[in-house]
């Protein structure tokens, strides 16, 4: 255990960043589920709005350093190609 004050403090600090970094993880999984499960239905305009909401959230993440920036790319990419897919 911490025997310092400022070695508490860090403690305290890095137990609330695990918690605030554990709730965003949480919703960026949420949302490529989303758009996951929208392109699965195979309705072109569901999915197309899940994928344009899903965007940001995991631009957001990569910038906050949540997720890796080429990790958030990849997802991009891959949701984007099964969305194309999806029109033709």
């Amino acid at each position: 255990m911490a025997n310092t004050a400022s070695a508490r403090k860090r403690a305290r600090q890095a137990e609330s960043r695990r918690q605030q970094n554990a709730s965003q993880r949480s919703l960026v999984r949420t949302v490529i589920k989303k758009a996951q499960a929208a392109i699965g239905k195979g309705d072109y305009e569901a999915a197309q709005a899940a994928y344009a909401s899903a965007v940001p959230v995991i631009d957001r993440m990569a910038d906050k350093g949540i997720l890796h920036k080429n990790k958030a790319a990849r997802h991009k990419s891959r949701l984007n190609a099964q969305v194309a897919a999806l029109k033709s």
